[in-house]
């Protein structure tokens, strides 16, 4: 064989398998932008390079709660190994990948390895760091600063800086970090076969503007009874006399929650929807009331 012509093939060869591992995902240059195509959830993404390749990354060094399954509470120090903590940390999966969504979904991102990490994981996900457009600061670092995910210690070249902005983000108590928030809820018992009703959360402060983020403003009930509570026709109300009537048939099963979102949407999958058009509860402080049917005070917060 020609010694020009062996030479060629190699390197058609070597460009070949680059295409196969993501288009040259962690060099510099136009190889390594690409466009996400799906958000997985808060550190997987699934993007698409510029030679057409295709990829499901999984964010370096940083780990989201589970949105689906149960997150072991003993991964996330500080939150407690009960059901609240798990819940608290169910809720945060949310979130996460919400956040992600935001800032990630469509967008052209550059997609960076790593040499001093592996270059895949166990499920063969392209380990990397995410950049959105011409940002220096990766959307891993992002989670990690604004308490949306721990610390995942391997090895990589990043990683005494992702552990320092962990950790100050749980010294700040941001994010899924402010887990006093979340995991001791006020409990009443109610009258009427002893059954506890408790207010795991208070989300008074919406990020951003409040009036234009009205779903992320919501309170969340538990059950910490062993029988289900039916809402159907109880109220909710704020110091100022707004109002929410829970609808007929609600039910709040025994170790479950159910967050009521100021804003609009279809009732479903725990979430119920007040259809306000502005905020309702104070961030500065505010009262919440629940009523049964009967008009009976079973719940009375003050924040």
């Amino acid at each position: 064989m020609d010694r020009r012509l062996a030479v060629a093939l190699v390197v058609a060869l070597a460009l070949t398998v680059s295409g196969c591992i993501g288009g040259g995902a962690g060099q510099d240059g136009d190889a390594s932008q690409a466009t996400v195509t799906r958000v997985v959830d808060g550190d997987t993404v699934e993007v698409r390079f510029a030679d057409g390749t295709e990829e499901t990354v999984r964010l370096l060094g940083v780990d989201t709660p589970e949105v689906r399954g149960d997150t072991d509470p003993a991964e996330f120090e500080g939150v407690p190994e009960t059901a609240a903590g798990r819940d608290w940390l169910r809720r945060w999966a949310e979130r996460a990948s919400a956040y992600a969504r935001d800032r990630l979904a469509g967008e052209r991102v550059r997609v960076v390895t790593d040499p001093e990490a592996d270059r895949r994981d166990r499920y063969g996900r392209l380990l990397a760091y995410v950049y959105v457009g011409d940002e220096q600061t990766s959307f891993n670092l992002a989670l990690l600063e604004n308490g949306y995910a721990r610390f995942y210690d391997t090895s990589f070249s990043e990683r005494d800086r992702f552990a320092a902005a962990e950790a100050s983000a749980r010294e700040a108590g941001v994010g899924l970090w402010n887990v006093s928030e979340g995991t001791s809820p006020t409990t009443v018992a109610v009258a009427d076969g002893g059954v506890a009703l408790t207010l795991v959360e208070i989300r008074a402060d919406a990020p951003g503007n409040d009036n234009e983020n009205l779903n992320e403003e919501f309170l969340v009930f538990g059950n910490a009874g062993s029988d289900p509570v039916a809402l159907g026709g109880w109220r909710v109300a704020d110091a100022a006399g707004h109002e929410y009537v829970f609808p007929d048939g609600t039910t709040l099963a025994p170790d479950a929650t159910l967050t009521l979102r100021t804003g609009s949407g279809t009732d479903g999958d725990g979430d119920l929807y007040w259809n306000e058009s502005g905020a309702v509860w104070n961030n500065g402080g505010d009262t919440v009331v629940v009523r049964d049917a009967n008009g009976t005070v079973v719940l009375r917060t003050e924040y």
